[in-house]
């Protein structure tokens, strides 16, 4: 397989600012307590003088830093702890109002139990940050917490992404959304929400065929008699997620059981360009093209079928071929063992890497080769896991789907094997 090798949406050098480093690892004047970061995990967590804290609230608000005179709104309060994570991490100070000065606030205590609270389950996934409580001589006192985006994208528990331009906060365009994805960890991809989606975007029939054909007794008849498509989803299967009060069908669900046409528009990228060149590179002329959408079955059947119409697949290797003389008056078509292009084909579906932008799976068919193309998020995953494969070892991109999609009630006709089979 090829690698297709992408840069990040955010540079590292934003973490490096020096802004944000405001924190060092000694202490020159007291505080009244520990950050939660320290106390959680018994560790010699970076504290904040209040200098260095004075000297940022200094500078005024930026893309790193807000203040807030009180925490009062929650679900504001939540939608800018993501914006920060999702820009590269920052800080939040209570305390201060927008004329920079020092006002306080009366609980701090309450304040952080309510921040670890928001940052556990109002946010995610769930952020653990640094918080500080903050004495000033005068008798005020402040809280300031510090955020880290190493897991992005976060979202609002209503399934919202925010980000941070400047001292704002705004909820991200189609376009930075994105962007955000491309970050996502390939493990983590496929349990993510798709955006716009909802139940009634998923194939009933084709979710309940599965559900029908599974063996092994996992579903309960009595339950199943109302078709509980969305508790199906969710709670059995894991393919869907609690946004606010409706269930959303995540990017695996989706892609497994989504209407053809729900899929083609939610997840673009998730097509198929099949391409017939007459030839035996790209450079020749193409004969056909055509771009292959909708969910994972449509997607392996209809590259299956255009492999077909151009070549023989054989289930075993003939004694002779029709070209080995030099009378024949045509050349025979090629013909490939059924069984590898079949496993070729769904190891592309499979283990595809969907959070690479602009780069779809493609499919190649020369006059005597065919090549399949699945884009990678960069050279350092592609060669380590691909050592691996070969080896029987598995490294699957998307665990969920690959389960489901090899699974006998998923009702494909696929091979067993994988790559080493290939290799064979």
């Amino acid at each position: 397989m090829r690698a297709c090798i992408r840069a990040g949406f955010l540079s590292p050098a934003t973490t490096q600012m020096a802004r944000k480093r405001f924190r060092s690892s000694q202490r020159n004047e007291p505080v009244t307590d520990r950050s939660f970061q320290e106390y959680l995990y018994q560790t010699a967590a970076p504290l904040t003088t209040r200098t260095e804290l004075m000297r940022l609230v200094r500078g005024g608000e930026d893309t790193y830093l807000e203040l807030k005179v009180k925490l009062s709104n929650p679900e504001r309060i939540a939608q800018g702890i993501v914006a920060l994570a999702n820009t590269g991490g920052g800080v939040i100070v209570f305390g201060v109002n927008d004329q920079l000065r020092v006002e306080g606030i009366d609980h701090p205590e309450e304040v952080q139990d309510e921040l670890v609270r928001i940052c556990r389950e109002e946010i995610i996934p769930s952020i653990i940050p640094y918080i500080d409580r903050i004495a000033f001589d005068n008798g005020r006192r402040i809280v300031a917490i510090e955020i880290e985006g190493k897991r992005r994208p976060y979202r609002t528990r209503d399934g919202r992404f925010f980000i941070r331009i400047g001292a704002d906060k705004r909820e991200t365009s189609p376009e930075e959304l994105s962007k955000l994805l491309d970050d996502a960890r390939p493990l983590s991809y496929e349990s993510i929400p798709a955006t716009g989606a909802t139940i009634r975007d998923i194939d009933e029939a084709h979710l309940w065929s599965f559900i029908r054909r599974f063996q092994g007794g996992a579903f309960d008849e009595s339950a199943l008699k109302n078709y509980p498509t969305a508790e199906i989803l969710e709670k059995h299967l894991l393919l869907a997620t609690r946004v606010a009060d409706d269930a959303v069908p995540t990017i695996a669900g989706l892609l497994l059981f989504g209407r053809d046409e729900s899929v083609a528009s939610l997840l673009p990228r998730a097509s198929l360009i099949a391409t017939r060149f007459s030839g035996d590179t790209t450079k020749s002329p193409v004969v056909e093209r055509i771009e292959l959408r909708g969910n994972l079955a449509t997607l392996y059947e209809s590259a299956l079928r255009f492999v077909q119409r151009y070549c023989d697949l054989w289930d075993a290797r003939p004694t002779r071929f029709a070209n080995e003389t030099e009378e024949a008056p045509v050349v025979a078509r090629a013909n490939y063992h059924r069984v590898v292009v079949s496993e070729a084909i769904a190891n592309a579906l499979i283990h595809r890497d969907l959070v690479v932008r602009d780069v779809t799976t493609r499919l190649h068919v020369f006059d005597r080769a065919i090549e399949v193309v699945n884009p990678r998020r960069s050279a350092d995953f592609a060669p380590q896991a691909l050592k691996a494969i070969r080896f029987g070892v598995q490294q699957r991109l998307s665990p969920q789907t690959a389960a489901i999609f090899s699974n006998s009630a998923y009702d494909l006709k696929l091979a067993s094997g994988g790559l080493p089979m290939l290799l064979r």
